[in-house]
């Protein structure tokens, strides 16, 4: 759907509290004895089609941000890897020789090893919080908003 489409269906909409409502829906409610069953089945079919489009567009959005997490996330476990390596790489010998002047050689690579194990323990970390903010990879509002429609219309039909 082009940017100018979608402004114009925006546009079409007015927000009811959590809800949405198409213009479909804003038609003036007419009385059961004016429309004909053809002309309500119609109308339903309408509405339930757009209902079911706006579903669809909602649970997308979700599912692109979540998308955009986990590939967040993942970049920055690749990144501990990266930093992890390159440090390990770069300063390990220099601080074993430097700490080698006043320790033993394996007390200094000791030291250097596990400072560089914790840099790469606290980037990990902030890779895996931001791969559980993104769980689970379902597109939750809109569940959750199909489920009260879901309801709503049941809640209609009973009456």
């Amino acid at each position: 759907m082009t940017a100018a489409a979608m402004g114009t269906r925006k546009r079409q909409r007015r927000n009811v509290g959590e809800r949405e409502m198409t213009k479909t829906e804003q038609e003036p409610a007419r009385s059961l004895d004016e429309e004909s069953t053809g002309a309500l089945i119609s109308r339903t079919s309408r509405q339930l089609s757009q209902l079911m489009r706006e579903e669809m567009q909602l649970a997308q959005a979700e599912m692109i941000a979540k998308g955009r997490r986990f590939g967040k996330g993942g970049g920055l476990y690749g990144g501990a890897a990266v930093v992890a390596v390159v440090a390990f790489q770069a300063l390990a010998a220099t601080a074993i020789a430097a700490l080698a002047l006043a320790l033993p050689v394996w007390a200094a690579a000791l030291i250097v090893a596990a400072a560089l194990a914790a840099c790469a323990a606290v980037l990990a970390a902030l890779g895996r919080r931001q791969l559980h903010g993104a769980a689970p990879p379902r597109p939750e509002q809109a569940i959750d908003s199909v489920q009260a429609d879901v309801a709503e219309i049941r809640e209609r039909a009973h009456r």
